[in-house]
């Protein structure tokens, strides 16, 4: 059975040390299971997984078996999902309960698409959606399960605040802040002062994201908002040892992430491999070589050059990795079965369908079309083919 860890004791350590929680983000198609535990051997306490579709990884095998997977060794492990929907949300939740020990909402993510669908900062025009959501988590699983939620600054810091104290009040266990609003780009300079003004305002763990491209960086944000952990994206992309202090990607990393590779090829794509390689490499590597390296196509022209020009030192590097044995997940039939089907009127499983519901009663001769219609839409669009698709 894999190891749980309790968040809220983690915070607890490391506030008794007087010290902060080094956090790795969620970041889509990187933070998979073996990044995760690469950047545990240097400095990293807690780890979130990519962002995953909630409502698509309920539906879908293929998502849950490319989007998620962990290891005996993966934790303490938060799984991030964006979700708009309380149903989705709790199904998605209740079949990575086993294997994490948490989920957290993404209410931060400002990209197009996911503002479009209704996910990530479009959620922070609706307070009341978080708080539903998050309401949905505690009273459908257990308490020690840690419910969290990633936002961004609101223009108005008293929203943002009240936002914050709503949340805390709903039961959220912790909460990551990033310091900019929805519509400012990630080299703009982060509000530490409406940082501190939210970490203030209420009682539960704080982490701080934003900004950061170093462990002083790390040091100086815990310094000045006094907040309960630090979270860095990018800059841990670029160097997974940000947080031992390390000024760029060690020699010892490169090869712990090779080696994690050897243990299982299977379990990472190539595409997946060498991105790593070529953010962990971009102060490493000369230009002239980051030319000829970032071009490779194979495992094997990949690891023949960092073996010639960087690991040529390989007997003098003793590392060893603890990836650990892969875990063979096991979703709960009576929850995925409920997510088999899904309307194509308003792309819920067909168990939650908001628009329509077929009425096997109800035939005017057309079966295929044989639907009661919602008195509370103007449309009537699903038929039985939709339910079974």
């Amino acid at each position: 059975m894999k190891t749980r860890t309790s968040i809220i004791e983690l915070f607890d350590q490391a506030k008794t040390n007087e010290n902060y929680l080094k956090v790795c983000a969620p970041m889509v198609r990187y933070s998979k299971v073996q990044f995760r535990t690469l950047v545990k051997n240097y400095g990293v306490d807690l780890c979130f997984t990519p962002m995953i579709l909630a409502d698509s990884f309920c539906q879908n095998s293929k998502a849950r078996s490319s989007e998620f997977s962990t290891t005996l060794n993966d934790t303490p492990l938060i799984v991030q999902f964006a979700a708009n929907s309380s149903d989705a949300f709790v199904d998605a939740s209740k079949l990575v309960y086993s294997y994490a020990d948490g989920v957290d909402l993404n209410c931060g993510c400002p990209q197009k698409w996911a503002m479009k669908d209704g996910y990530g900062c479009a959620l922070l025009s609706k307070p009341e959606t978080i708080c539903e959501l998050v309401k949905a988590i505690k009273s459908n699983l257990p308490h020690n399960f840690s419910v969290s939620v990633k936002i961004r600054l609101l223009k108005e810091i008293k929203k943002t605040i009240s936002m914050c104290q709503q949340l805390e009040k709903c039961g959220v266990n912790f909460l990551t802040v990033h310091g900019r609003t929805p519509t400012q780009k990630s080299g703009d300079k982060i509000d530490t002062m409406g940082l501190q003004e939210v970490i203030e305002s209420v009682n539960i763990p704080i982490i701080a994201n934003g900004g950061i491209k170093t462990l002083e960086d790390a040091d100086n944000l815990y310094q000045e908002v006094k907040c309960n952990g630090v979270m860095a994206a990018s800059g841990i992309l670029t160097n997974p040892g940000l947080f031992s202090g390390a000024t760029k990607t060690p020699l010892s990393c490169v090869k712990l992430w090779m080696d994690m590779k050897d243990k299982d090829v299977d379990s990472i794509s190539f595409q997946c491999y060498h991105h790593h390689l070529v953010f962990m490499l971009e102060k490493v590597l000369s230009k002239q070589q980051k030319l000829v390296f970032n071009h490779l196509s194979t495992f094997e022209t990949v690891d023949k050059y960092l073996y010639e020009h960087l690991i040529n030192c390989m007997d003098s590097l003793d590392v060893k990795h603890n990836l650990g044995k892969f875990v063979d997940c096991e979703y709960p039939y009576e929850i995925t079965s409920k997510h088999s089907s899904k309307c194509r009127s308003c792309g819920n499983s067909t168990c939650y369908c908001i628009c329509n519901k077929y009425n096997s009663n109800i035939s005017d001769g057309k079966y295929f079309r044989s639907c009661v219609k919602d008195d509370s839409l103007d449309y009537m669009d699903c038929s039985i083919f939709d339910l079974v698709s």
